[in-house]
């Protein structure tokens, strides 16, 4: 049975990498006696895999990992045995059963929704006005740098939507293998082209949702990856 389960992430949680959630969810679904499917051969492990790590500092009310399981009672029986392990600051969500036709978790990612806030007292002066003038800019440029190589790129293509909301910037960026937007690039951007150099650690990010794209090369429709599966009723 494919199963697709989503939870959230916050607290003192947000400063645990990627690979230590990995092994933390390793543990909590022994713990929580999840039937949980493992690899044949000499060093068997859980078949899992997440959907698109999460950067250190950010938190998140929607994060997905994909597991094989033997055998499911019901997806209410497994949310209530996975939250009574989890640690503060960490929720299962769903626990859904995938059809064999959807493609996996980390193959699916094509956009991100991300709410953006600054920190008590680091919020630049007249930002919201500066920030508008930015979103109605025909390019955003930026030197995008990588291990080997730096260009200039231009984000606006990967901007699907941004705007100002409750006190902060909600956007929704591409995500994934084949073109991947991070929020903290975009506020670089903006932060550039409104003359001002944001403080370090001025943000708090916080994921919302990541997508699944159903769409054609025309039209995109984006479909948040929980629903791709559906309850297992008891």
């Amino acid at each position: 049975m494919n199963i697709r389960m989503k939870f959230k992430k916050h607290g003192c949680m947000k400063f645990i990498g990627h690979l230590d959630i990995m092994r933390y969810f390793q543990k909590a679904i022994r713990r929580a006696d999840i039937d949980i499917a493992y690899s044949e051969g000499f060093s068997p492990h859980m078949i899992m895999s997440f959907a698109a790590p999460l950067g250190v500092g950010l938190t998140s009310e929607g994060e997905y990992v994909d597991l094989q399981v033997n055998s499911c009672v019901s997806s209410k029986a497994a949310v209530d045995a996975l939250n009574r392990v989890m640690v503060e600051g960490m929720e299962v969500v769903s626990f859904k059963l995938l059809p064999e036709t959807v493609k996996n978790a980390m193959a699916s990612v094509a956009a991100a929704d991300y709410f953006v806030n600054f920190r008590e007292g680091y919020a630049p002066e007249n930002w919201e006005e500066k920030f508008t003038a930015f979103l109605q800019k025909e390019e955003m440029l930026i030197v995008k740098k990588t291990k080997r190589s730096e260009a200039e790129v231009d984000l606006k293509p990967m901007l699907y939507q941004a705007e100002i909301r409750d006190g902060g910037i909600f956007m929704q960026v591409a995500c994934g293998s084949v073109n991947n937007l991070k929020p903290e690039l975009v506020m670089e951007a903006f932060g550039k082209d409104a003359g001002m150099e944001l403080a370090p650690f001025a943000l708090e990010v916080c994921r919302l949702e990541v997508y699944a794209d159903l769409g054609d090369e025309q039209t995109r429709k984006l479909v948040p990856l929980e629903e791709l599966g559906e309850d297992i009723e008891s």
